[in-house]
């Protein structure tokens, strides 16, 4: 998965002092070497350096004092990002943007720092578990302010005889007996949900899981029939074999992609020598996956000035409402704003079956969120807005913790002219994102309540005029 070394320009092993007893270690770099002790003065120098001595090639990469971690980050090339942070903008010119986008704690760390080293990857995606791991180990303490560890999300294992793989916020696991299930492992934190969850399609690709069917229904779930669920619901695959799918999703998010491949090669010539040719070749396929991870996804999701203090970024919101004339012609819709832009190709529209006549506004509501997470091939928001109060938002967190799924969610308060007066929801996301959340929002009551006139007019056209 990854090689090892340091930037002295020699290979060399550190033994950091702030490694915490019973953890492994010590750490390997590829490659270190020690900064300037005014770097201000020495940019060109600096940079020189960094192209000649870092790769073109994703991993991870530190920032250090002596033996202290000062900040842990990952790249998709690692000689871009390194050097990026010694650009003359971000050192000694304290009236840019740029600097303004990276935050003075980043520029302080920089100044700071006397030492960088690396680990490469086989891929982006690696990258990213590869840096929640040791941002985990090492608690670095310019990665986050402490307050900012309740909002990142974690990949959860689930302690059951068929296990699920869910995605959590941190200020939820934190409250084990409310969060409605028993937690074998947690891995993480991974400052970027939306990073996150696409991670976890490439890795659910390679290794089939269960994250909300029930076990032997004797029917096989949505997602077995696309390869996505390795039909614990229709009894497909055995205890045994399933706990093995789940080791080696284990071992992945540990970073030890070597010893699932040496063990599936393993059991890939078993299965030949016994002439189970068709299983080694399923096999075969799982280790090629392996050896050649598509993560051109990953590498799209983040900018490289992107956010690097910390936190979650909000890159996609979904917003909902319904719309009705006395329970008639009952619709609801999502509407989807991406990177600052609607996305009208990913609006969606619902008919409340059975009409709304003996359905309130929040059930209406909660059967057009409960239908939009029966498609999980359309990609998760980071930001969940409905039209409403505590009543909504309360549903919307409800179905998708049901469904394993932990976003933020902000409702928008109206007074009776139907103009927001107030929000319900995290104060910290709201002044973030005020703006797209009404752009949200009145979007998605423009399209009901334009959706639910056509539906009207279609339904009084094939009545008829009455006489």
């Amino acid at each position: 998965m990854r090689s090892s070394s340091s930037l002295t320009l020699r290979s060399r092993t550190d033994t950091s002092q702030n490694i915490k007893e019973g953890e492994r270690g010590p750490v390997e770099y590829d490659r270190a070497f020690h900064l300037p002790q005014v770097i201000k003065y020495c940019i060109v120098s600096v940079v020189d350096k960094l192209n000649t001595k870092l790769p073109d090639s994703p991993g991870v990469y530190f920032f250090k004092k002596g033996q202290e971690v000062l900040y842990i980050g990952k790249a998709t090339s690692l000689r871009d990002r390194v050097r990026s942070y010694f650009n003359s903008r971000v050192i000694g010119d304290h009236s840019t943007s740029l600097r303004a986008s990276r935050g003075e704690r980043i520029v302080r760390m920089v100044e700071l720092a006397s030492k960088i080293a690396f680990r490469k990857t086989d891929s982006v995606l690696e990258a990213l578990i590869l840096e929640a791991e040791l941002i985990r180990k090492y608690k670095p303490k310019y990665n986050s302010d402490e307050k900012d560890d309740k909002s990142f999300n974690y990949v959860v294992i689930t302690d059951e005889d068929y296990p699920r793989i869910l995605i959590g916020r941190g200020r939820i696991l934190n409250q084990k007996d409310t969060v409605g299930y028993k937690i074998k492992y947690i891995f993480g934190p991974y400052p970027h949900g939306g990073e996150l969850r696409e991670a976890l399609r490439i890795v659910r690709k390679i290794f089939p899981f269960r994250d909300g069917c029930l076990p032997a229904t004797g029917r096989a779930c949505f997602n077995a029939q696309i390869n996505l669920c390795p039909g614990v619901c229709s009894g497909q695959i055995t205890r045994a074999e399933y706990s093995r799918q789940i080791r080696n999703i284990k071992l992945f998010f540990e970073g030890k992609k070597t010893n699932i491949l040496r063990a599936l090669k393993k059991e890939m010539e078993e299965k030949a020598g016994k002439k189970n040719f068709e299983r080694a070749a399923q096999i075969r396929n799982k280790i090629f996956a392996l050896e050649h991870i598509q993560d051109v996804t990953l590498l799209k999701r983040r900018s490289e000035f992107g956010s690097i203090s910390g936190g979650s970024n909000i890159d996609r919101i979904e917003a909902y409402d319904v719309a009705h004339l006395a329970g008639l012609s009952a619709v609801g819709v999502m509407v989807v704003i991406e990177k600052g832009e609607v996305k009208v190709s990913e609006y969606r529209k619902f008919e409340i079956r059975g009409g709304a006549s003996h359905k309130s506004d929040v059930d209406s509501l909660r059967e057009v969120l409960e239908r939009r997470m029966n498609h999980p091939e359309w990609r998760l928001p980071d930001l969940m807005v409905v039209d409403g109060a505590r009543a909504q938002v309360n549903v919307a967190e409800e179905v998708s913790k049901k469904n394993g799924l932990d976003v933020p969610v902000v409702g928008v308060v109206k007074d009776e002219h139907h103009k927001p007066r107030g929000y319900v929801g995290s104060a910290e996301i709201i002044k973030k994102y005020e703006a797209l959340i009404l752009l949200a929002n009145s979007e998605s009551h423009r399209f009901a309540i334009g959706f639910h006139k056509q539906l009207r007019n279609k339904t009084m056209s094939e009545v008829g005029p009455r006489t």
